[in-house]
């Protein structure tokens, strides 16, 4: 799927940063309509790696679905859940590389409970990384008050057993936060 956000965010990009990988099991947490981190992490993963596309929103799976679909692609999986609520993600524990949450999380409630069901599904050695609005771009991005500061992040990352092991600005506009399980 083509998406003009890869002007201001380049999925791309972070994927090389993060060290992603062929053969790698990660997930997009709050994916989105558009599949903008989606559907480039598939290129990525290849056939031996598989992509969880994860929302609550059933339209927006189903967006995602109708595109894996007519593409044929065998690589993700469209998962409905609900990414604030603690060991409900129907994701093997402990089974991913990496875990990311590209522009969601100014949104999210609920902080702790997201990241400790990311600390959940990844493994011993992998990865939550967290794409997010550093500042705003005109009338593009979340208030404010509703920008998520990287240090506090990572305040509440440290009170779920992760540590913040890189911060990285990866435009103008949004840091990469790398975290591992301690």
């Amino acid at each position: 799927m083509l998406h003009a956000g890869r002007a201001l965010i380049d999925p791309f990009s972070i994927f090389s940063k993060v060290g992603l990988t062929k053969g790698m099991k990660v997930a997009d947490m709050g994916c989105g309509r558009t599949g903008h981190f989606v559907f480039p992490a598939a290129r990525i993963v290849g056939e031996t790696g598989v992509v969880y596309a994860v929302d609550i929103l059933k339209d927006v799976l189903e967006s995602i679905n109708s595109w894996v679909r007519s593409h044929a692609l065998s690589n993700i999986q469209v998962v409905w859940s609900d990414i604030e609520a603690v060991n409900k993600t129907p994701i093997p524990p402990k089974s991913l590389d990496m875990c990311f949450y590209m522009n969601v999380m100014f949104a999210i409630k609920n902080k702790q409970a997201v990241l400790t069901e990311a600390s959940r599904l990844i493994k011993s050695d992998g990865q939550i990384v967290v794409v997010d609005w550093a500042k705003r771009l005109g009338a593009l991005g979340p208030s404010d008050e509703e920008m998520v500061d990287p240090k506090q992040l990572a305040e509440i990352a440290d009170q779920c057993g992760l540590k913040l092991v890189q911060n990285i600005l990866v435009s103008n506009y949004h840091y990469c936060l790398i975290f591992k399980k301690i």
